[in-house]
């Protein structure tokens, strides 16, 4: 399921490394889980995962405005958030619908457009030490219960991209969806990979790495769709339902199956 470097070998010494960041960025231990599990005080791992920024200024601005608005139901909290969420964020365009319960993680890297939707109990995680964060462009509907989740990668929407609910967007990298892009329900985009050629130690503690995705205008995901790291997808694309994508996809292409194959052009 992943893609393999052919300079991999058995013992990642400082020479190997060296050669696979020539083709991969490497992941680095600061994102990972056990920074989180690990020694520190909440409040400093707090601010450093959720908030984005140090300080206790920082810190209450995030706790006030989430804490008061997060659960507002209704019309009146769509109204209310869509007054004060701006000031969480790093910019924040006209006539945007924010729904109840968004997780939001590092905000001053997010950017959002104009006329945006983003339903209910999604995740909005710009975190990293390097990153840019999430663009969201005009027009971007993001359905409930969707997950937009950096590891000091990038992720950008752009112009009227429609995602479904239940989606999952991982970048360690950068990971582009195309304009008037249609991704239905259950997709999963992993841009990022764990490297598994150490025998006498956890995957877990082995390197990760991302080459990024970067998927076209006008392309359709079925239901259930994975597309893994590494991959570029044209214009014009309709991938199939629970199709597993782990090969570059020409435009104007239909690509279905496990793993996806070009079945036929639409040209």
């Amino acid at each position: 399921m992943e893609k393999t470097n052919n300079d991999d070998t058995n013992n990642l010494n400082s020479k190997n490394t060296e050669k696979i960041t020539k083709d991969y960025k490497i992941i680095g231990d600061e994102l990972r889980t056990k920074q989180l599990t690990g020694r520190g005080s909440k409040f400093g791992k707090y601010s450093e995962f959720i908030v984005g920024k140090k300080g206790f200024a920082a810190f209450l601005k995030y706790e006030f405005l989430t804490c008061t608005f997060s659960d507002c139901p209704g019309a009146l909290g769509i109204f209310l958030r869509g007054i004060f969420y701006r000031f969480l964020f790093k910019k924040v365009g006209k006539g945007v619908s924010f729904g109840r319960n968004i997780t939001i993680r590092h905000p001053n890297k997010i950017v959002i457009g104009n006329n945006v939707v983003i339903d209910d109990n999604c995740v909005l995680d710009a975190k990293g030490t390097e990153n840019k964060g999430i663009e969201i462009k005009d027009g971007v509907f993001i359905g409930r219960n969707t997950i937009l989740s950096c590891k000091d990668g990038n992720i950008t929407l752009e112009e009227n991209t429609n995602i479904g609910f239940n989606c999952e967007l991982c970048s360690a990298n950068d990971l582009n969806i195309g304009k008037n892009t249609l991704i239905a329900a259950y997709v999963y985009f992993v841009a990022g990979d764990h490297t598994f050629n150490v025998t006498d130690k956890p995957v877990i503690e082995q390197i990760g790495r991302s080459q990024g995705i970067n998927v076209g205008e006008n392309c359709w995901f079925g239901v259930k769709a994975t597309v893994f790291d590494g991959v570029n997808i044209g214009n014009d694309v309709i991938i199939g339902a629970s199709a597993v994508v782990n090969i570059d996809i020409p435009s104007f292409s239909i690509a279905v199956g496990i793993p996806a194959k070009v079945i036929k052009s639409r040209l």
